[in-house]
């Protein structure tokens, strides 16, 4: 294999072991992997249903759907955009955002062993990758 073979297939295992660990901790607090993501994407800014919907690759019926599931278990909710009154955004609760920082500390306990094999350095220099690798040009 050559050299950016085996990183694609590092990253791939990665995503394996790292959707394992999400799915497993979601499950545990009756949430699919696509209501984290939207928790996820939502926990520092407001969005429209329609942007969401085109980011996670989803209709926007089915949009509507997940946030009226998450909106009655008081996790989302829906409210003008301060900017535009006529736009509605979805944003996060306090309960959503309580319940997001516990799956993040639970998602960091899962993970500690396998970053725990990192010393400080390695895992700050591998954070930074990360982050070239998911920015969008």
């Amino acid at each position: 294999m050559t050299a950016a073979e085996d990183v694609v297939d590092a990253l791939v295992r990665t995503t394996f072991e790292v959707t394992g660990v999400l799915t497993r901790i979601g499950g545990e607090h009756d949430l699919s992997l696509t209501q984290i993501r939207v928790l996820g994407i939502l926990r520092d800014r407001r969005a429209r249903v329609t942007e969401l919907a085109a980011y996670l690759g989803l209709d926007k019926s089915t949009m509507s759907g997940l946030i009226d599931r998450a909106q009655r278990r008081g996790l989302l909710a829906r409210g003008r955009n301060p900017d535009d009154g006529r736009v509605v955004e979805v944003y996060v609760t306090p309960a959503g955002l309580e319940l997001t920082r516990r799956m993040e500390e639970e998602v960091r306990r899962a993970l500690a062993p396998m970053t725990g094999r990192l010393d400080p350095e390695r895992l700050g220099r591998l954070g930074e990758l990360l982050e070239v690798l998911l920015t969008r040009p």
